[in-house]
This record gives structure tokens, sequence and C-alpha cells, in this order.
């Protein structure tokens, strides 16, 4: 799966298990890929190596909330409205605006 931002592809992988939820990023390095965690809506950065971007989406992917450059210990609190959460390279949501739309590819 590829997660599209500004016509640039970024690899997605789903985070659907206990294991991958719990550990996300955690400890990575050459952060080369996107997260998505569904069905969440708030999430910390404890024990990250470096800063990462992060969307929160509504069911349809209409972006809600956007935390560009998120750095280590740091806390989103749980947000109303919000169903997806997506992890990704540092300067992957540059031009990124609330509203706009996350497609998702095969």
């Amino acid at each position: 799966m590829k997660i599209i931002i500004s016509n640039k592809s970024i690899p997605l992988k789903v985070a659907n298990s206990f294991w991958l939820k719990f550990k996300g990023f955690m400890f990575k390095k050459n952060i080369n890929h996107a997260l998505l965690f569904k069905n969440c809506n708030g999430i910390h950065t404890f024990f990250m190596k470096e800063e990462i971007d992060v969307i929160l989406t509504d069911k349809e992917n209409n972006v809600l909330y956007l935390y560009p450059n998120l750095g280590k210990n740091k806390v989103i609190l749980p947000k109303k409205n919000v169903y997806n959460t997506y992890e990704l390279p540092k300067g992957s949501i540059n031009k990124l605006k609330t509203n706009d739309k996350i497609k998702i590819r095969d």
C-alpha cells in the first residue's frame, strides 16, 4: 500500500496487531515509510529516535489535525471524531492542509 501526499507516494504499512501498534516507530532510525493506526485518535513519541509527521483523519480520510516535525517525548491526546492516525517520515506533510483528503493506493 501507498499513501499519496502532494503527488508524492510513500510506502504505507498498517499497524494491525497489538505488537505493531505498541511498537510503531519506537527505536527506529531512518524512517522511510508511513504507518497507519486504524481506530486510533492519539499517540505518543516516547522512545523515538527521530522526529515524525503525524496526520489525524476521520473515517473518510479527511485531514482533521496535522503535526509536522513532532519531536521526541511528545503526546497527542485523544481527539474527538478522529478515526485514523498516520505516522510519516519528517517533512512528508509540508504542503498538506486541514480538510484535504488522504489518498491510499494498493
